[in-house]
């Protein structure tokens, strides 16, 4: 691969629409994982309940404590009547919101949309680029409240069935509610398996990035480099920085649940040239040429054609290796995306 000219299209693949998951396995812990050795040409078919071996006492592992909300909104202009769907995706200040929304043309300046016989209004202040608007939300009472009410937990566009537990589309330690998309890799783990690993001696720890869309805004530029990230907001905790820098001191390993962990990890080295305790935003994007900072592995599920992730994970485990997981990935019938099967990249 010509680094200096990596173009989007190099990371199409042909994809059977029947391998795109529509819904979560009953258990979590039974989806398929391959696991790629970096150090080596060996990819091997495992379940994720395996996971627990590639593990070693001293290890770090890093998980997204995010919690989706409801951010999905259907309303009507005040004036017209007209339909509008607005998608939540990041807090600015008080009552003000980035939304990104369907329709977006006639949505001006001022405009009033309503939701629900206006238990929720939301004025837009702000026109941005491509659908982006900010809205100043009207309401009485507690706007979570109101919203756990009216919204919809937005599922990806490639989900067509219906989700009947909503808590399958969040991690068993979501906490922080703030994204509009959840961190899909941590979907596969169970309160068990974190048990088990940390009595294996795994020390695990929480970061928290929002998901909004600089992960899951698709591509519209041909030249990578053209491609303008979206911002989203991660945080560290003191606790969080301390274990890290003690573990990168003693030569110990950190792998990452999913891109968001490893970008909110990534964005605090690359600010402060180690780990601190933080909150900031982050338009990181990585792909091939990047040079990691932080982490020894990581665990990812099977992200779309021509996507900013599928980038990234090849920037960690090189271009060829990782695009012939993923041929082989779909010749094995692996499940793909949200609630797909996995993939651990690890070091060893």
């Amino acid at each position: 691969m010509d680094l200096n000219h990596i173009k989007t299209s190099d990371f199409d693949y042909n994809l059977p629409e029947e391998l795109i998951a529509q819904t979560p396995l009953s258990d979590r812990k039974t989806s398929r994982m391959m696991v790629v050795h970096m150090n080596n040409d060996v990819n091997e078919h495992k379940h994720f309940y395996d996971i627990l071996d590639y593990f070693h006492k001293g290890d770090v592992l890093v998980r997204n404590n995010t919690r989706v909300i409801p951010a999905r909104l259907y309303g009507t202009k005040e004036i017209t009547g007209a339909h509008v769907e607005v998608l939540l995706l990041r807090q600015m200040e008080d009552d003000v919101w980035e939304c990104l929304v369907g329709n977006a043309k006639t949505v001006k300046v001022g405009t009033v949309v309503s939701f629900h016989d206006g238990r929720l209004k939301a004025e837009c202040l702000e026109i941005g680029e491509k659908g982006l608007r900010k809205f100043r939300m009207i309401y009485n009472g507690i706007f979570n409240e109101i919203l756990d009410q009216l919204g919809e937990v937005p599922l990806p566009p490639y989900i067509h069935e219906k989700l009947n537990d909503p808590e399958r589309y969040q991690t068993v330690y979501s906490k922080v509610e703030g994204s509009a998309a959840a961190p899909t890799a941590g979907l596969h783990f169970t309160p068990e398996i974190f048990t088990k690993l940390e009595e294996k001696g795994v020390t695990i720890v929480d970061v928290t990035l929002h998901v909004g869309l600089g992960t899951f805004r698709p591509m519209d530029t041909e030249d990578v480099k053209d491609h303008d990230m979206h911002a989203e907001v991660c945080q560290m905790s003191k606790e969080a920085a301390d274990i890290l820098n003690q573990a990168k001191a003693e030569g110990r390993r950190i792998f990452a649940i999913g891109t968001t962990s490893v970008r909110t990890l990534e964005s605090v080295w690359n600010a402060y040239g180690r780990f601190e305790p933080c909150t900031l935003e982050t338009k990181l994007f990585i792909y091939p040429g990047y040079t990691y900072h932080t982490i020894n592995g990581m665990l990812t599920n099977f992200h779309l054609p021509k996507s900013t992730l599928l980038m990234m994970i090849t920037a960690l485990a090189g271009y060829d290796r990782i695009m012939a997981a993923y041929q082989e990935a779909v010749q094995e019938r692996y499940r793909f995306f949200s609630f797909g099967d996995c993939m651990l990249l690890t070091d060893e």
